[in-house]
């Protein structure tokens, strides 16, 4: 019985991956709804992924939307030697970690920031209290070990799956796990 359900599950997957693949030829060629189906399947997994490295909503809805813009314009670019869901993450990642810099640039200016609009920084403190003390930890990682814990421990997805959209091996996203795990050791 169990191995009839896992049959079952990876025919779902299966079918999944061709409808993709089907919706990016078709985008692709510059069929406007297939692009617009591919965007539907995948906000989610934008969002959620953005949420999860930067910790704050109104950064992870404002990468959302600027990965919808790229993967607009990349779109073509698509290869397939990897799965579109892989393309995505990494393209995400990609923009975490844009609006990463550009916030490092402007917190030069935050004094003056504060002053104008103390209110908004008040209201970001309380959000990212509320987001717990574990995913602050991690989001202060190296890059690379931030990437492999989210992508292994937020994502649930393997050590393989991950070294795909790092575009490194399985082995050194196992060993950044690791790093991470005695870096946040002694964080926390």
């Amino acid at each position: 019985m169990h191995g009839l359900m896992e049959r079952d599950a990876a025919s779902q997957g299966d079918m999944a991956n061709a409808v993709t693949r089907a919706l990016v030829v078709r985008a692709q060629n510059g069929d406007a709804q297939a692009f617009g189906e591919l965007i539907a399947d995948h906000y989610d997994l934008i969002h959620r992924t953005a949420w999860k490295w930067c910790g704050n909503r109104t950064d992870a809805e404002d990468i959302a939307q600027d990965v919808c813009v790229k993967l607009g314009q990349a779109i073509a670019q698509f290869d397939g030697r990897s799965a579109f869901s892989s393309w995505v993450y990494r393209i995400t990642l990609n923009a975490v970690r844009d609006l990463q810099r550009s916030t490092v640039r402007r917190a030069r200016h935050s004094d003056a920031y504060a002053e104008v609009a103390p209110e908004k920084q008040a209201a970001e403190q309380e959000e990212a209290a509320t987001s717990g003390q574990l995913w602050q930890a991690v989001r202060r990682l190296p890059d690379k070990q931030r990437d492999a814990v989210l992508l292994v421990y937020a994502e649930d997805l393997s050590h393989a799956a991950a070294a795909e959209i790092m575009g490194i091996k399985e082995a050194t996203v196992s060993f950044h796990v690791h790093e991470a795990r005695k870096t946040l050791r002694g964080l926390l």
